[in-house]
């Protein structure tokens, strides 16, 4: 009896599963058909989501044949996330988008262009060194929204640039004369005149009817002197070769600096030094007859002096050399008096406001 039995049986399960999977086919079928008339992306609600993990669970890595809805990894997430429980997302510390630029910074970027002229990387690179990050692009977008970007031949450096660079390293010196009259005739006097080409600052030696070594090495430690009262600089010296210049002179400047000697007859190498010689003698030296050394040191010192602070020059912008950074303050003339100060004797003049 048993052998009869278990034949029909096992025809009759044979049966149930070619139809279950006749039907498993058919559905597969219609679900890829019906997947394709719909979007790409499904948006399943968490209700969904568990429905499809619960059933799915049960048929472990079979559902590989079957899942068509999301991809077989989107669902073993589910199934973590079930699992696991629910994740708390993190609260987000600052709002989304790029954060807003400092105004400022802003500003001093625009600044280090126009005062330096240099490239996007190396701006960042100055930026960074004060402590804060920005990117070459940040840089770049705010030079050419500021009108700043690159042009063709753009270069920081101009040629009036390279002359001052120099000419702030730069003096010059050189021997001048004026006649004192004597008993005996005419005696010359010698004094040195020193210049700074970048400021057109002079500083004047006293002078002396015998300009030896040593005198000459003396005046070479005044001046020196007077660099370090005021807080200046000698890098050069330039000078001509006139042979009352010393190696004792030489020693005084390269112990801080350097001398250069210009070539043989060319004056035009110490233009500047000879400019202010030549307005010294038309200016001051020539409304007087000397009658000592004394004199000429006191004429000197007082012409040094109002030729440093008080008198124009062109290329200070028609200001004196010696004077403040800022423009100065404008006088009004209808509420303060102006005044004419005289100095030897009226020679020298200059205006100022009156005291108050």
């Amino acid at each position: 009896m048993a052998s009869i039995i278990h034949p029909l049986l096992s025809l009759l399960a044979s049966c149930s599963r070619q139809e279950l999977a006749g039907q498993v086919r058919y559905l597969k079928a219609e679900n890829r058909i019906l997947r394709s008339k719909l979007p790409k992306r499904l948006e399943l609600s968490n209700h969904e989501r568990q429905i499809l993990v619960r059933h799915g669970k049960r048929l472990g890595p079979r559902i590989k044949e079957l899942i068509s809805i999301v991809s077989y990894s989107t669902f073993r997430r589910w199934v973590r996330q079930v699992e696991d429980g629910p994740t708390q997302r993190p609260v987000p510390t600052r709002k989304p988008g790029r954060p807003r630029l400092n105004e400022d910074l802003a500003t001093l970027i625009i600044r280090i262009r126009k005062e330096s002229g240099w490239g996007y990387t190396k701006i960042v690179q100055t930026v960074r060194g004060l402590g804060h990050t920005v990117s070459r692009q940040t840089v770049k977008n705010i030079l050419v929204q500021a009108g700043l970007g690159p042009e063709p031949h753009d270069h920081p450096d101009t040629w009036s640039d390279f002359l001052k660079r120099h000419a702030a390293t730069l003096w010059q010196c050189d021997f001048a004369c004026k006649r004192k009259w004597t008993i005996k005739g005419m005696v010359d006097l010698y004094f040195l005149v020193f210049i700074h080409v970048g400021t057109r600052r002079i500083w004047v030696s006293p002078c002396t009817s015998h300009p030896d070594s040593h005198w000459t090495a003396q005046q070479a430690e005044a001046f020196q002197l007077h660099l370090h009262e005021n807080e200046l600089i000698c890098d050069l010296l330039m000078r001509d070769n006139d042979k009352k210049y010393n190696k004792e002179f030489d020693e005084v400047f390269e112990s801080t600096g350097d001398v250069k000697r210009i070539t043989p007859i060319s004056p035009n190498l110490q233009a500047h030094v000879e400019r202010v010689i030549q307005t010294l003698k038309h200016e001051v030296l020539n409304g007087f007859c000397i009658v000592s050394n004394q004199h000429l040191d006191v004429i000197l010192s007082t012409a040094a002096d109002w030729y440093n602070h008080r008198r124009g020059h062109t290329a200070r912008e028609h200001l004196p050399p010696v004077r403040d950074d800022d423009p100065p303050k404008a006088v009004d003339v209808t509420l303060h008096k102006v005044v004419c100060l005289q100095e030897l004797g009226g020679m020298l003049k200059s205006y100022r406001r009156a005291a108050a």
